[in-house]
C-alpha cells in the first residue's frame, strides 16, 4: 500500500511538474509565426517607451526547402519577443532585404515548385510579417544575377536597387544591422 502510495504521489508531482513549465507559444505581433514564451525570470527586456529600428540583412537560405526557413521564421520572433515585452506594434519599424542563398524564399508557387517539387512555406511568413508592419526588399543585383524577374516573386516584396546600397541607406538613419 505504501508502495502504491509512493508512485502515486510521484506521478502527481510528474504530472503538475509538465504543467507549470509548459507553454502556449505565443504570437503578440506576427499572428501565426514566430511563437515564443514569456520568460518569467528575465530581468532584462525591451523598453516598451523606445522605439526600434531594425535592418536584417537576409542571406541564409533553407536547410530543408519543404519546411520555412528557420531565419525567416526568426524575424517573426524577433518582433513577437519585442512585442510580448510590450512594445507596441507602432513602435518596431523592421526592414528586411533579402539575397544571397535566401533570394527563393520569395518565389511564387509556381517557380518553387519548378525548383524545389513542393509550394513555398515561406509566403506564408512573409505575408504575416508584411501584415505586422514589416517592409521586405529583394536585391535586385541578386535577382539579376540568378536570372529572377519581379514576376517570380511574391507580389509583396519591394525590389531594391541592391542589399548593398539598401543596408548603407538605413543603417546611418539608426537601424540596427541584424545579419540572418
Amino acid at each position: 500500500m505504501i508502495r502504491l502510495l509512493k508512485a502515486t504521489c510521484l506521478c502527481l508531482a510528474l504530472f503538475a511538474t509538465q504543467f507549470s513549465f509548459g507553454q502556449t507559444a505565443q504570437f503578440p505581433i506576427v499572428k501565426g509565426h514566430g511563437g515564443i514564451y514569456e520568460i518569467k525570470d528575465a530581468t532584462e527586456y525591451p523598453d516598451p517607451a523606445k522605439e526600434y529600428k531594425i535592418l536584417v540583412d537576409l542571406t541564409s537560405a533553407s536547410t530543408d526547402p519543404a519546411q520555412i526557413n528557420r531565419w525567416v521564421d526568426n524575424i517573426a520572433r524577433m518582433m513577437n519577443l519585442h512585442g510580448l515585452a510590450g512594445v507596441p506594434a507602432e513602435r518596431i519599424h523592421v526592414k528586411v532585404v533579402v539575397h544571397g542563398g535566401a533570394i527563393f524564399t520569395l518565389l511564387k508557387d509556381k517557380n518553387y515548385q519548378d525548383r524545389h517539387e513542393v509550394d513555398n512555406p515561406n509566403l506564408e511568413v512573409f505575408e504575416a510579417l508584411k501584415n505586422a508592419g514589416a517592409e521586405i526588399y529583394v536585391c535586385g543585383q541578386s535577382m539579376v544575377a540568378r536570372d529572377l524577374a519581379t514576376p517570380d516573386l511574391w507580389e509583396g516584396v519591394q525590389i531594391a536597387h541592391s542589399a548593398l546600397t539598401t543596408i548603407t541607406t538605413y543603417v546611418p538613419q539608426g537601424y540596427v544591422y541584424l545579419k540572418f
